[in-house]
């Protein structure tokens, strides 16, 4: 009914789906190392992810926290070499790769532990900790815009500079687009950048009578 319209429908972390990280999310499992990191400061911590998020996380959490152990499914690493090589470099960092993480445990409503699988010899391994950073992707809330605008390989809207997408009066900002860096700052920014489009898309158009003027989704 809308003579435009924003999309603003964000994302979700990718979870890793093993026992306990429901339960203790929030009590030791986090998902943004930028937000939740200093909450750990001078304790024992562990990443789940070797791409470049995952990377990243552990470099930025080892100079906050005790230690870092970041744990990989794949047989190497997945981010940029000088990634890898800067987090090899840091004394307070162990890396598993070719390991499945298997259940993060807890006692007294708080994260204790995480238990991986070596894929290689099948040993299970248990490591003291405090707090899990899942960082294996974000998953943009775009499902039911299949077919409808351009969306990346990722499932994230193809915006330009001004948020437009590719169909003509319909815009999106935030975590749902291509736009880097998913943080809520930017998100408001891009929000109110899709705003001055749609507002600028409007006053080019022909007045119509009855019209919603804008809808944000």
């Amino acid at each position: 009914q809308a003579r435009s319209v924003i999309l603003s429908t964000g994302a979700r972390w990718r979870n890793v789906n093993v026992p306990g990280e429901q339960e203790y999310k929030n009590k030791g499992v986090a998902y943004c190392p930028h937000c939740d990191g200093p909450l750990f400061k001078g304790k024992r911590t562990a990443v789940i992810g070797g791409g470049n998020s995952g990377v990243e996380a552990a470099i930025d959490l080892a100079g906050i926290v005790q230690h870092v152990t970041l744990v990989e499914f794949a047989d190497q690493l997945k981010a940029d070499a000088v990634l890898v090589s800067k987090l090899k470099s840091l004394p307070n960092v162990s890396i598993h790769v070719n390991a499945q993480t298997t259940e993060i445990t807890g006692a007294d409503g708080k994260v204790n532990g995480l238990k991986y699988k070596d894929r290689a010899t099948n040993e299970e391994h248990l490591v003291p900790l405090e707090g899990v950073f899942v960082q294996i992707g974000l998953v943009p809330n775009t499902e039911f815009l299949k077919g409808t605008v351009e969306l990346s390989r990722f499932g994230e809207i193809v915006v330009d500079t001004k948020g437009h997408t590719n169909v003509p009066g319909v815009f999106a900002a935030g975590d749902c687009t291509t736009v880097p860096y998913k943080q809520i700052v930017i998100a408001a920014g891009e929000g109110a950048k899709a705003a001055l489009s749609a507002f600028d898309h409007l006053i080019r158009q022909p007045v119509v009578a009855a019209a919603s003027e804008a809808v944000a989704v």
